[in-house]
């Protein structure tokens, strides 16, 4: 009964965080909008936001890895960032911009929290290490709170106002805080150098070829992903007689890969690191599909994007469970959500004003991002005192 409730309770905590997350940018954007009258500063936000993510992701991993109450370092986390997102709207249009995306900036630094560093803990909520079902689960959450949070902040801004979306948005983080707070504790761990911690978890990540590959499909596959995101707007303009229309390809998207995901945990149908190459394959497809603009063809593209997005999360989860030692789990999720954070605002920012130049070109850029993440994987970098050899536990 114990272990029910408490896989329970990760997976409500879970949802909650990351449904406020995915609120709070389409929210941010709104509201930067509504306040300032900007959409360069509406856009700015949500960069500021997400792009600190990449040195978040290290300190933050390496903090959790040293304590033995991560989650109350979680709830500390979760707690700051959706305050963060509250002091972010209080400053919109009373302080000096500079000023309002500095904090936006220092917020983002604890996003990593809501994806890689509560992943991380999954292996202590499910005794003897996640079963594919909870992890399953635990992906899911994901593709759950990308389909409802930019539902979310749309609806609550059309009929309550932006700045509002933006509050409940936060509220919803604030609610997982009890969930994490409650995580179990780690007994026997012993504090170590963090400067130490750090290097010691990059050579793991660079050096364990599993991992390498992993990360840099996913991020690659992040990276193409943000540049669909930047595409959508037009898409629904130019074919959906609607640019807000464009926001239903994204709920395609997450639909299909909750539907994918679904399948998956009743049978893994491959090995998890041949899931990750196949799902940056299925995506390159999809990208491809779009780029020919039509209405039809978009439909199905984002079913197909997310039939390869869904699997390809849960795989890489299985991947960084199976591959990363106890004292080191927190830094390597942490670091591999928050490059792929950073790959999605780096995706975002290039395809933006590649298609409004020309969209089957940004379209195709993407899809071509997504081949060489599947292609041109590194099989692990050798570095002194890399590698899974001396780290990864055996059996």
């Amino acid at each position: 009964m114990t272990r029910r409730y408490a896989l329970a309770s990760y997976l409500a905590g879970a949802l909650a965080a990351r449904t406020g997350d995915e609120m709070s940018g389409p929210a941010l954007m709104l509201a930067g909008f509504a306040l300032t009258g900007s959409a360069t500063a509406a856009s700015a936000l949500l960069a500021g936001v997400t792009v600190s993510a990449v040195v978040g992701g290290l300190v933050l991993g390496a903090i959790l890895d040293r304590a033995q109450r991560p989650g109350h370092l979680l709830a500390g986390a979760l707690a700051l960032y959706g305050g963060g997102l509250g002091l972010i709207l209080l400053g919109l249009g009373r302080v000096p911009f500079t000023a309002t995306l500095a904090l936006a900036v220092a917020t983002g630094l604890l996003g990593p929290a809501l994806a890689g560093g509560w992943t991380a803990q999954l292996p202590r909520v499910v005794p003897g290490g996640p079963p594919g079902r909870a992890n399953t689960l635990d992906a899911m959450t994901f593709g759950a709170a990308s389909l409802a949070g930019p539902a979310l902040a749309g609806g609550v801004a059309e009929m309550l106002g932006a700045p509002t979306a933006v509050v409940v948005a936060g509220l919803l983080i604030g609610s997982a805080v009890p969930a994490a707070w409650r995580l179990p504790r780690v007994p026997g761990r012993e504090a170590s150098a963090m400067v130490g911690d750090l290097a010691t978890g990059a050579r793991f990540v660079l050096g364990n070829p599993a991992l390498a590959r992993a990360t840099f499909t996913s991020v690659g596959s992040c990276t193409a992903q943000g540049m669909l995101t930047a595409c959508v707007p037009l898409l629904g303009e130019r074919a959906l007689d609607g640019a807000a229309r464009g926001a239903v390809l994204l709920s395609c998207v997450a639909a299909s890969g909750l539907v994918a995901n679904a399948a998956l945990a009743r049978r893994m149908i491959m090995t998890p690191d041949a899931l990750i190459r196949t799902g940056a394959m299925v995506q390159a497809v999809a990208l491809a599909l779009a780029a020919l603009g039509r209405p039809v063809a978009l439909v199905v593209a984002a079913l197909l994007a997310g039939a390869g997005e869904g699997p390809q999360l849960t795989a890489l989860f299985a991947v960084r469970h199976r591959e990363s030692p106890e004292h080191l789990r927190g830094q390597i999720f942490t670091t591999g959500a928050s490059l792929k954070i950073t790959g999605f605002a780096v995706g975002a920012g290039v395809a933006g004003p590649l298609a409004a130049q020309s969209l089957s070109g940004a379209l195709l850029l993407a899809s071509g991002v997504a081949v060489v993440a599947c292609v041109s994987v590194p099989a692990g970098v050798p570095v002194p005192g890399g590698g899974s050899g001396g780290l990864r536990p055996r059996g």
